[in-house]
């Protein structure tokens, strides 16, 4: 079991955040395999967030759910699209469940929400019963996206954001911040230290979706995206390390 500071923290360092919620993809609990669950990748996900907690963060997550199943692309036109998304649902619960169990073997207090109802392994998702977990220093992990179909994790995220009253999301990617275009492909790509939320919809920037943006712009939250090849970049972004990209108004 870790303790509450690793690496190059120390133990008089403040966060630089009271609430924030993290957005994780599902693909990045699959590790190199592309697919499933590597659980060598999820213990070093889970003891940062840990460490956040344990520096006093109250911290909400929601996951994503591609390591199992991506709604209309796995579908491929073969399943309704409304089924699809719902199987995809189903996904990102078992990661919440697997996260989960990691956080608790490492010590942490933990509730799974969904936004469907499955009484039987979470919570429903209530949003004072989920400001109440945070308050009493509980990670809360919500699970099932919005609920409906059609809408992204990432919208997923902003809205529970907004709800919860985050003072940021965090989007751990598997990019090291947004660039002006694809780096892998164009060498002359510029990577934005900060940018505005009408930039990144005019010039379709790949960070969230358009739903997403346009939510998180409308509530005034800030975006800070960075790479999670280390997952302690998630506590030096709380800790305010200067990562990735910030997107705000």
């Amino acid at each position: 079991m870790c303790g509450p500071y690793r690496g190059d923290f120390m133990p008089d360092q403040k966060p630089v955040f009271h609430r924030i919620l993290l957005k994780i993809s599902g693909e990045a609990l699959a590790g190199s395999q592309g697919r499933g669950l590597d659980f060598a990748i999820i213990e070093e996900v889970c003891r940062a967030i840990k460490d956040c907690a344990d520096l006093g963060v109250e911290v909400g997550v929601v996951v994503g759910g591609g390591n199992f199943w991506r709604g209309a692309k796995d579908g491929g036109g073969k399943i309704e699209r409304t089924r699809s998304d719902y199987m995809g649902m189903l996904g990102i619960v078992m990661n919440c469940l697997a996260l989960a169990d990691v956080l608790e073997r490492l010590g942490a207090e933990v509730r799974v929400q969904t936004a469907l109802e499955m009484r039987a392994i979470a919570e429903p998702y209530i949003r004072l019963r989920a400001m109440r977990h945070l308050g009493k220093g509980r990670i809360v992990l919500f699970g099932c996206g919005t609920g409906n179909p059609y809408f992204s994790t990432d919208t997923a995220a902003v809205l529970r954001a907004a709800e919860i009253g985050a003072d940021v999301i965090l989007l751990a990617k598997n990019v090291d911040g947004i660039y002006s275009a694809d780096p892998r492909v164009d060498p002359k790509a510029v990577k934005y230290d900060n940018i505005s939320y009408d930039d990144v919809l005019a010039q379709h920037l790949n960070a969230m979706d358009s739903t997403a943006t346009s939510l998180s712009m409308d509530n005034h939250i800030p975006v800070i995206l960075f790479a999670l090849e280390d997952p302690q970049n998630i506590v030096r972004v709380v800790l305010g390390e200067k990562l990735g990209t910030v997107i705000r108004t």
